[in-house]
């Protein structure tokens, strides 16, 4: 079964393809968009032993031209030290503005490449085939690319939307549990910015917390909804100027706790976890959202297997002090994303930093 959902932009639309064994189909998807022959593929070791060589081989299948590389995995090596490599293989195997790279991997490999892409000889083709849940529902939709800076997560990016999205959920067979629990705090954040009938599907369900423990009809919904409201809100407003900050539901915060542990003590869905919890205690505190639903959200976040306390040890006020420093920031206010119902959120800057400084601190400790 085959799910195409398109992604209508003005200047270039393009498919987001669901499919089973879809890897297999790479170089015949990528054959029909007129890309040039040259084409290399940036991978991380671990995703590469599996998938590496059915990927080059569709390609070649397909009449490409294809060399490989791979890079460390890990949110730490999402730098430009990073992005610095990826260049060099282009430069090394005499990659042209019709040539393409392909990224193999999640969320890290996806956006560095992306980036790569929009900045190599000032914009070249990419494509995602991203193998993590998170990426298939959430980073590989919608052209942002980027890197980390030592003070803050994805400082450094640009716009830069792929040709096509294959994703196989076959892939996710060898995810590790821990990474797709990740995945399921993207999917959870939809259903409260966008979706209530997807949030009340997840709701009826008796596990979130594992791949084997999810029906095959509610991960092939999952995938479809969630790639349909990221290419819904993305087609509306490109380079967020201004409906597409609901995306980042949970990240305000959620970012902030990545930071400052490091990058080494929560991932990435986790953080956002932690930061939907905050964000929904936040908008009960200033009386926006029903005190139900939110415990509501925070039982399905549980239930997924996702954390809903800040990491022992991180101090309250740094977390205040970073919040500075997100891309989010306007006139020097923070601009939080709280929800108003279940399907529904709201975009503001009013949100006193006492109010910040109370619900973390019920964060720590209960």
């Amino acid at each position: 079964m085959e799910s195409v959902i398109r992604v209508n932009l003005p200047q270039q639309a393009y498919e987001i393809a669901i499919a089973s064994s879809g890897l297999g189909q790479l170089g015949a998807k990528m054959t029909n968009l007129n890309l040039g022959k040259k084409v290399l593929v940036v991978s991380n070791p671990e995703i590469f032993r599996h998938y590496g060589q059915e990927a080059i081989a569709s390609l070649k299948e397909a009449g490409f031209d294809v060399t490989e590389l791979t890079l460390p995995a890990g949110e730490r090596y999402k730098t430009l030290d990073s992005v610095q490599k990826i260049y060099d293989a282009t430069l090394e195997n005499r990659l042209e503005r019709s040539s393409t790279l392909v990224a193999v991997g999640g969320g890290v490999i996806g956006d560095m490449t992306g980036f790569a892409a929009a900045t190599w000889l000032r914009g070249i083709n990419f494509v995602q085939v991203p193998t993590t849940l998170l990426s298939m529902v959430d980073a590989a939709i919608g052209g942002k690319t980027g890197v980390n800076h030592p003070q803050g997560k994805n400082l450094i990016g640009a716009f830069h939307q792929p040709r096509l999205v294959l994703i196989d959920p076959e892939v996710l067979k060898t995810l590790p549990v821990q990474e797709f629990r990740a995945g399921m705090a993207e999917v959870i954040k939809y259903g409260i910015i966008w979706d209530a009938d997807l949030f009340e599907q997840m709701e009826r369900s008796p596990y979130l917390d594992s791949l084997p423990s999810l029906d095959a009809r509610l991960l092939q919904e999952i995938l479809t909804r969630s790639c349909q409201a990221k290419a819904d809100v993305v087609s509306k407003d490109e380079k967020e100027a201004g409906l597409r900050a609901i995306l980042n539901y949970g990240h305000t915060i959620g970012h902030a706790v990545e930071s400052l542990t490091g990058y080494r003590v929560v991932n990435h869905g986790e953080a956002v976890g932690i930061g939907m919890v905050a964000a929904g205690q936040i908008a009960v505190n200033l009386q926006m959202w029903d005190k139900a639903d939110a415990q509501r959200q925070d039982a399905l976040i549980q239930k997924a297997g996702l954390p809903t306390q800040l990491p022992v040890g991180l101090d309250i006020e740094a977390i205040i002090d970073t919040l500075q420093t997100d891309k989010k920031v306007k006139d020097g206010k923070v601009r939080f994303v709280l929800p108003t119902q279940i399907g529904a959120v709201t975009v503001t800057d009013q949100v006193p930093s006492d109010v910040i400084r109370q619900v973390l601190q019920q964060m720590l400790t209960r």
